[in-house]
């Protein structure tokens, strides 16, 4: 393989003021302050990473959870000033934070972007009260509008907006208000969720009524309708966004780029100059991490990528934009021919889930977007 992929950074910050029933993610209530042994077991483990990076350009850093907001301005610059120190962070890299509305001191905000930060993704998930309390939500529809305006009145830019449908007693027209709350706030970018109930939480093992799949199809489409005639561009399956202002860091995951992953339960995908991939995966519990970390065991499980795996995995991704994928960054990021999906190609066209545009770009048909699974699954591994 001659060109590697581009390279990004994710941490994960795994505490939450409180769990929130349908969240399946790596979360965990925090009683009393994050601990800042937390912040040194990151720089333990970037350390450790550092070699594998080597002076490949990182592009993007994510700080995700759980809520990184609890952490205070102070121990994110620590941090990201470690960051600098031991990796080729680009000069004009994307260094997104996630923040809850309802736990994070607005004042902090202006912090947070002079210490680097320069995307913020604040988790509004609903403008209705009746819904959020619903969702178990820590904050209200006011406390997402204070926050955003003191996220811009900080000097953020470029904001994030993350929005759910389909959730419990949600009609048409609430699903709708949502959508045209977030407009109005005039966000550079919207993530617009279906909820799902995942297993492992408090939604799975005691279900509220949700929307049935026709009624969270319409709502998917008017909403759809309305984020597309305030100019906002649908480049992947649950993200719009202004002209331009596509989130770099989750474009590098769905074209099938590297990142390194730091923290409790992160994940890392990493290519060698031979080709091959490697997936690694952090100690998920935030004890078991700390202790690894302060015990100098690596807390990490890796494991390569099988060839015949490769095609999939990267259909799992680049599926998953509408502008799809060239042959040539197929066969650049996986290091196998365009022959190797031909057949698997023949059957999605033949079932009018694939376009082609041109002779070297794939992309999902708009059938082949609502029937996604069944478009990924073609490129399984033969058995």
């Amino acid at each position: 393989m001659n060109t590697l992929p581009p390279l990004s950074l994710y941490l994960h910050f795994p505490w939450c003021v409180a769990k929130c029933p349908y969240c399946d993610f790596n979360s965990h209530s925090l009683k009393g302050e994050p601990p800042e042994s937390y912040i040194s077991a990151l720089l333990t483990d970037l350390k450790s990473v550092a070699a594998d990076a080597g002076d490949r350009t990182v592009i993007s850093v994510f700080l995700g959870g759980g809520t990184p907001s609890l952490f205070s301005a102070k121990q994110i610059d620590r941090l990201l000033s470690a960051v600098d120190d031991h990796l080729n962070l680009a000069g004009d890299a994307e260094i997104t934070m996630e923040a809850n509305p309802g736990a994070v001191e607005h004042a902090a905000f202006a912090g947070y972007r002079a210490v680097g930060i320069n995307r913020l993704s604040l988790g509004a998930q609903s403008f209705a009260d009746n819904k959020l309390s619903k969702l178990g939500r820590i904050h209200t529809s006011q406390d997402v509008r204070d926050a955003y305006g003191e996220a811009r009145d900080a000097g953020f830019d470029n904001i994030n907006l993350d929005l759910m449908y389909a959730l419990p007693g949600q009609v048409l027209d609430e699903a709708c208000d949502d959508v045209c709350a977030a407009i109005e706030l005039q966000p550079e970018h919207i993530s617009h969720y279906h909820l799902t109930l995942e297993p492992n939480t408090v939604f799975y093992a005691r279900p509220p009524a949700l929307p049935d799949d026709d009624l969270a199809w319409d709502m998917h489409m008017a909403c759809a309708a309305k984020l597309s005639d305030a100019g906002y561009i649908n480049y992947e399956v649950s993200a719009w966004s202004k002209t331009g202002r596509a989130c770099r860091h989750n474009l590098n995951y769905w074209r099938f780029g590297d990142y390194l992953g730091l923290g409790a339960g992160a994940h890392a995908k990493l290519t060698q100059a031979d080709g091959g991939i490697w997936r690694e995966v952090r100690a998920v519990h935030p004890r078991a991490y700390l202790r690894q970390q302060q015990d100098g065991e690596p807390p990490v499980s890796r494991t390569q990528v099988g060839k015949a795996d490769v095609p999939f995995e990267f259909m799992l991704n680049a599926l998953r934009l509408k502008e799809g994928f060239s042959l040539q960054l197929f066969e650049q990021h996986t290091g196998l021919p365009a022959a190797s999906i031909a057949d698997s190609l023949r059957a999605a066209g033949k079932r009018e889930l694939i376009d082609t545009c041109g002779a070297d770009r794939i992309a999902p048909s708009e059938r082949g977007w609502r029937f996604l699974d069944d478009l990924q699954t073609i490129f399984l591994p033969q058995q």
